[in-house]
């Protein structure tokens, strides 16, 4: 069993009246190391089954009884234990005369430290994903600037996190944020850029809404939508809609192109149709 279990036992060793109680000098029992070293009875048990701490003596009436050397003992396996020493590696550690003791520990030193990184890492990416979650965007007022340009507004992340914060979507968006470094936001920021120039020039080029054409772009639009957070057609038709009728998305949208933002909502509820959505009906799901 493994020494880590918390069952409880009857070798405790409390003292009835019956001769069984001991004292420090007679050797202590099961319970009473169990508390001293903060073991649970089992582990001392199982301990005593596989040879790594056994008591020296026994009641009358049967029961453990542990010495000052036997305590000592149980003093080192404890310690070693609490270092992450396997069972078999501390056994070998105190019975086997040619086992390199500075050695083994240097080795089970160096595990923790690697552990100790790994866990200030972790620490780290936590931080990030609390940060992300509040914040929305993980990049100062300079580097925004210089990623999404002069016109950028620095509190839309907030303003966004104010509107969507209880959303899946916000929580999605914050936690991919989280691991996003500014050289791949400027990546995102660019392919949005190039997705908004190929809208405009199919826009002049008079390109029809439920074409071959206007479809890809629609697929395109929602692949690259994707890197913020999974986006489905009927989520896309709803963000088409906000698109052209809130006016700040409408005049950025025509701001790239007069007409762009109602007319990539002709394409993208063309888009639906044909996949059997009607857009008038279409939710955020």
């Amino acid at each position: 069993m493994p020494d880590t279990d918390t069952g409880t036992d009857t070798d405790t060793g409390t003292g009835t009246g019956t001769g069984t109680e001991e004292t420090d000098t007679e050797g202590l029992t099961v319970g009473q190391v169990s508390a001293r070293l903060g073991v649970t009875v089992r582990a001392l048990h199982h301990w005593d089954e596989i040879g790594l701490a056994r008591p020296s003596l026994r009641t009358g009436a049967g029961y453990r009884l542990y010495t000052a050397a036997d305590l000592e003992r149980l003093h080192r396996v404890v310690v070693y234990r609490e270092l992450g020493l396997g069972l078999d590696r501390i056994q070998a550690v105190l019975d086997d005369a040619g086992t390199d003791v500075p050695a083994a520990l240097r080795t089970q030193r160096a595990q923790v430290a690697e552990r100790v990184e790994r866990l200030q890492r972790l620490g780290a990416g936590l931080d990030r994903m609390i940060e992300a979650h509040e914040r929305g965007l993980l990049l100062t007022v300079e580097q925004q600037a210089a990623i999404f340009g002069a016109d950028w507004d620095p509190e839309g992340p907030v303003k966004a996190r104010q509107r969507y914060g209880d959303t899946l979507q916000w929580r999605q968006y914050a936690e991919r944020s989280a691991a996003r470094t500014p050289e791949e936001w400027q990546a995102v920021h660019d392919a949005v850029a190039a997705l908004e120039g190929e809208l405009a020039s199919a826009l002049d080029a008079g390109v029809a809404p439920g074409s071959p054409e206007a479809n890809a772009l629609v697929d395109r639009h929602r692949a690259v939508f994707a890197t913020y957070f999974p986006l489905t057609r009927e989520m896309q038709v709803c963000l088409a809609r906000t698109y052209a009728s809130d006016p700040g998305f409408a005049a950025h949208y025509d701001g790239v192109r007069p007409g762009l933002a109602a007319w990539f909502r002709t394409v993208v509820d063309a888009s639906a149709r044909a996949h059997g959505i009607d857009p008038d009906a279409a939710t955020w799901r």
